[in-house]
């Protein structure tokens, strides 16, 4: 096969690739995202509230979150931006509500993490442990683990801005197809709530 063969080939998507890329892909609402922060208490409670934030505000992966130093904060024409690493080392900024970077910072202050210290001192085990127990405590009726609050983020960023561009570069996925789910997810929404208000009227 020529490489001019194997490279078209390439840019074809494969059937798994397309049936991921038009999959409904499950998130919680913001009312459930808040039901989940009020359910958190205990004395790691500013801890956990700053880890729901985060994934929700920011579409981290618990990956990123749990590297997360407040070495990594910085700004970008005046707004904060985080600088992560994600798959494949591939670094990138991540748009993040100056108001969560404030709380962040407060909390490095409070706790005495140093600049290259992790802001959260715990494994992907213990991070799934807190996200589906106050989910549960919300009263949440739905598989909730961390990697839905990136789900979340997505939907809401994509919801408001309608830039599916953007939100690739935001998430940092390699593949527009990736980032096509939750466009698709939205479509499937819409297309349902319309066809919903038509009347049969005999």
């Amino acid at each position: 096969m020529s490489n001019t063969m194997a490279k078209s080939k390439a840019l074809v998507p494969t059937h798994n690739t397309l049936t991921k890329a038009f999959s409904i892909v499950p998130y919680l609402t913001r009312e459930e995202i808040k039901r989940m922060v009020g359910a958190i208490a205990g004395r790691h409670r500013t801890r956990d509230e700053l880890l729901i934030l985060l994934l929700y505000q920011t579409g981290l992966r618990i990956s990123e979150a749990l590297s997360l130093t407040p070495r990594m904060i910085g700004a970008q024409d005046g707004k904060a931006v985080l600088f992560v690493v994600g798959k494949g080392k591939k670094p990138r900024m991540v748009a993040c509500p100056n108001t969560l970077a404030h709380r962040l910072k407060s909390y490095a202050y409070d706790q005495g993490i140093e600049a290259d210290g992790r802001f959260f001192n715990i494994n992907r085990k213990r991070a799934w442990q807190i996200v589906t127990k106050l989910a549960e405590d919300a009263g949440i009726h739905k598989r909730v683990y961390p990697h839905l609050l990136r789900h979340s983020d997505a939907i809401e960023r994509l919801r408001q801005t309608g830039n599916p561009k953007a939100l690739q570069l935001h998430l940092g996925h390699s593949s527009p197809a990736m980032t096509l789910r939750y466009l698709s997810t939205l479509t499937a929404e819409d297309a349902l709530r319309i066809q919903q208000d038509v009347e049969f009227d005999l």
